[in-house]
């Protein structure tokens, strides 16, 4: 399995956070030509006040947010737009056998929630969104400067659609 998930709260397991989160990560690391049976990330699905508190540990924000990211390199491009170096599929990992570890993620099921039913989206597609986006962020994508954002949202919007999910920034 590419994903190691761990539900501190139970609302997930109704959510199938474990199922949505695999499909999300397979389909980026497939899309960006990775393969997935060679690396590993860490799913956290916890609650607002769990994230509230990650986010002020890490990010000095002391707020809930949807979902948060670390990633095991730096990959980020030193220009904007330019793409991330990403992991060499050809390379031995640390360990014969062993994946290689991209990274953490953790969200948080109220924020989700609520942004599903305020944008009048399917739980499970936004879900998938955010995994997607936390993911290509495990792998140097980011969304500050004007160009990385354009990069990254490009490839969300290809990725969802290889899955069948509609554009999530234009979706009603």
């Amino acid at each position: 399995m590419l994903t190691d998930t761990i539900l501190e709260d139970d609302r997930w397991q109704e959510a199938g956070l474990d199922r949505l989160a695999e499909a999300a990560a397979r389909a980026t690391l497939v899309h960006l030509g990775l393969d997935p049976d060679r690396y590993e990330v860490a799913v956290l699905g916890c609650n607002d006040v769990r994230i509230a508190e990650l986010n002020a540990d890490f990010r000095e924000k002391s707020t809930a947010t949807n979902v948060l990211s670390w990633p095991s390199d730096e990959r980020g491009p030193e220009t904007d737009g330019d793409t991330p170096l990403l992991p060499d599929n050809g390379a031995q990992g640390p360990e014969e056998g062993l994946a290689e570890e991209l990274g953490d993620i953790a969200i948080s099921y109220e924020t989700c929630l609520r942004e599903a039913k305020e944008a009048g989206k399917p739980l499970d597609r936004h879900i998938t969104h955010l995994i997607v986006h936390a993911v290509l962020h495990l792998l140097g994508y980011d969304h500050i400067r004007d160009k990385d954002a354009t990069l990254m949202e490009g490839l969300e919007i290809e990725i969802l659609g290889k899955m069948g999910h509609p554009d999530p920034y234009r979706e009603a």
